[in-house]
């Protein structure tokens, strides 16, 4: 996606912007979009009538509109934007795929701004600071840009400073989001099994996040204690004393794109070792560390001349609780049975699942992934259709997947991208086999106990289910009446008389109004024929005659089942 062209062209970048024109700005764009859905879902809005590559089309159409009106509002909506393409319980597949492809690449601010902005925050004149600053940014992104600078010592670094006016946009256009999530909230159809209110709160809470350096400097700094034993993996060192919430001040660390296929091919390195690495960093952040980088896109990798893979921008983190070996192993063990109760309930207590409403929709939409979709090995499957399979459930379902889990599935899901652009053979899943292996024979937190221990003490907890339930009642009696409890079966009663009574009903209804027709048509075949108009009225009184045929061969058809 190209820069946009220039700063002051956009509304949102000018410092007398005002709150009311904001507004404005940002509740035509929600109540277009709205009424974009809304049309959508008329049939008679289709030429020809609807179908479902119309369907498809148009709304793919509207989510190039909703991705291009994201990134002409602004920092603020580029990042709601993309933390948007996380949430597929709450838009269309279509509009999740376009809001992905939302890259901060918005208009750089002069040097001189960046200049007083450094020299506000840290105290002290840039020049007393930094022997050299390159006034032309590296890199412009929606929160700040990134210059080029050189410390008295002598070494390289590269100082990140904050979009002039971005807080005070921020405060603006969170209050108009507030005011909307709010208004969503209480609408009878939109507010209906969604937490938007929340979903808010959730957003700003990670913008502010992102938006505080100091924070980001921390980020950074644990992860790289977390990977200080691994070679392979280099992050940039922070320079404390040049440090605010609107400057940070990095160590400087080029490298070849991870992306740049041509470059890495031309410094002789091992492409397929740079997709490996990347999923092993990431499967040790997730499994071992439960801090891991929740947007490693192509911007945010490089890769040095010996081959070892470099993290940039630490702002958006994610942090999830140690998975324990009792709680996967149960997860395991549903999706083995088929048992899509036993596999939301693990979902839940891992916290990768959260549900707001009636479960019955979802043990359901699980329960048909379990039966058509898990019956290849695990090599074979792909994060990304997983991933799809997953969204498309989620979609307008009384359920919703908390950040954390779709941070997680979303990185998976471009890493393993990554990986097939670095490898076409690359399998993301089957380097994860080892380590879920791993985690199970050890638990992320060492309990005691052999993966052989475990596993038949989860057999032998099972199996006394099993005989507990077989003295009770037979198991499959048992599952159908959990099942017609739950409201995943519903009982049809049929009685013969009943119906019988019901289609003569129907078929008197009827027979009524072909008699009305022919009545009509009879007398008007009368009139037109005293007026002299023998040819409408003979046409008329054909039509007449087609209606009493089928009034009568109606009435033989009512009179055979009285017989």
């Amino acid at each position: 996606m190209p820069a946009l062209s220039s700063e002051t062209n956009y509304r949102w970048s000018r410092d007398n912007y005002s709150e009311f024109a904001r507004t404005i700005d940002i509740w035509r764009t929600v109540l277009i979009f709205s009424w974009m859905i809304w049309i959508d879902g008329k049939k008679w809005s289709y030429i020809g009538g609807k179908t479902e590559a119309k369907a498809k089309k148009r709304t793919r159409k509207r989510a190039v509109w909703l991705r291009e009106s994201m990134l002409q509002l602004g920092p603020t909506f580029i990042k709601v934007g993309q933390l948007l393409s996380t949430r597929a319980d709450i838009l269309p597949a279509e509009s999740v795929e376009e809001l992905s492809k939302l890259q901060d690449k918005v208009p750089a601010f002069t040097a001189t701004k960046a200049q007083q902005i450094i020299e506000a925050e840290l105290g002290k004149p840039l020049d007393q600071m930094f022997s050299y600053f390159e006034p032309v940014p590296l890199a412009a992104a929606s929160l700040g840009q990134v210059h080029k600078a050189l410390l008295p010592t002598g070494e390289e670094i590269v100082v990140k400073v904050q979009r002039p006016g971005l807080l005070k946009l921020f405060a603006i256009d969170l209050g108009i989001l507030k005011r909307i999530a709010q208004y969503f909230q209480n609408h009878p159809k939109h507010g209906r099994g969604r937490d938007w209110v929340g979903i808010y709160e959730e957003c700003s809470k990670i913008l502010y996040e992102e938006a505080d350096y100091l924070n980001e400097g921390k980020n950074a700094d644990t992860f790289r204690r977390n990977f200080r034993g691994d070679h392979r993996i280099i992050v940039p060192r922070v320079y404390w004393r040049y440090a605010s919430r609107r400057v940070l001040t990095l160590e400087y660390l080029p490298g070849i794109k991870v992306s740049n296929y041509a470059a890495l091919e031309a410094a002789g390195i091992d492409r397929s070792a740079i997709a490996r690495i990347g999923a092993e960093a990431y499967l040790e952040q997730l499994l071992n560390h439960g801090f891991f980088h929740a947007d490693p896109h192509p911007g945010n990798l490089a890769v040095t001349g010996k081959g070892e893979l470099i993290f940039y921008d630490f702002g958006m983190m994610g942090q999830i609780q140690s998975i324990t070996r009792d709680k996967l192993l149960r997860t395991f063990f549903g999706i083995a049975q088929k048992d899509a109760e036993a596999v939301i309930n693990s979902l839940v207590e891992l916290g990768a699942l959260e549900i707001t409403g009636d479960s019955g929709p979802i043990r359901r939409s699980v329960q048909y992934m379990l039966d058509n979709f898990m019956g290849q090995p695990m090599e074979k499957q792909s994060v990304a259709a997983i991933s799809d399979d997953l969204y498309d459930i989620a979609y307008d379902q009384p359920f919703r997947f908390p950040a954390t889990f779709t941070f997680v599935l979303r990185a998976i899901s471009t890493l393993e991208g990554l990986g097939k652009g670095l490898d076409p053979s690359f399998n993301f899943m089957e380097v994860a086999k080892p380590y879920a292996t791993n985690l199970m024979e050890n638990g992320s937190n060492r309990e005691s106990g052999s993966l052989s221990t475990a596993f038949f003490g989860e057999l032998g907890r099972q199996a006394a289910q099993v005989s507990n339930t077989a003295i009770a009642l037979p198991r499959r009696i048992d599952d159908t009446l959990a099942k017609l409890d739950r409201g995943d079966i519903r009982v049809r009663i049929k009685s013969q008389e009943t119906d019988r009574l019901l289609r003569r009903l129907s078929n008197v209804g009827i027979g009524a109004i072909y008699a009305l027709l022919g009545a009509t048509c009879l007398l008007c075949a009368t009139l037109l024929f005293i007026n002299g108009w023998q040819i409408p009225a003979l046409g008329a009184t054909i039509v007449a005659v087609i209606f009493v045929l089928t009034l009568l061969r109606l009435l033989s058809r009512i009179d055979r089942p009285e017989r």
